[in-house]
């Protein structure tokens, strides 16, 4: 699992054509600890987490593999 949200996370930011520091902004973190999110040195707190999705409207199943369905249901 962390694999792939590390994969995920990378895949979601590029494909939103934003920065590391853009999405650290948005989450109140570091530049660094969203890098070291992506490079799966430390996982994100679920708050964190909720947060990224949110920011790239994604679910959260998505983005720890549970599904490939980008999807968020309302």
């Amino acid at each position: 699992m962390r694999d792939v949200l590390a994969t995920r996370l990378r895949r979601c930011r590029a494909e939103a054509g934003l920065t590391q520091g853009q999405v650290a902004i948005y989450c109140d973190i570091t530049e660094k600890t969203y890098q070291n999110y992506e490079l799966m040195t430390r996982e994100p707190k679920l708050d964190i987490l909720v947060r990224i999705a949110e920011y790239y409207q994604v679910s959260l199943d998505y983005l720890v593999g549970r599904t490939d369905r980008k999807e968020v249901c309302r």
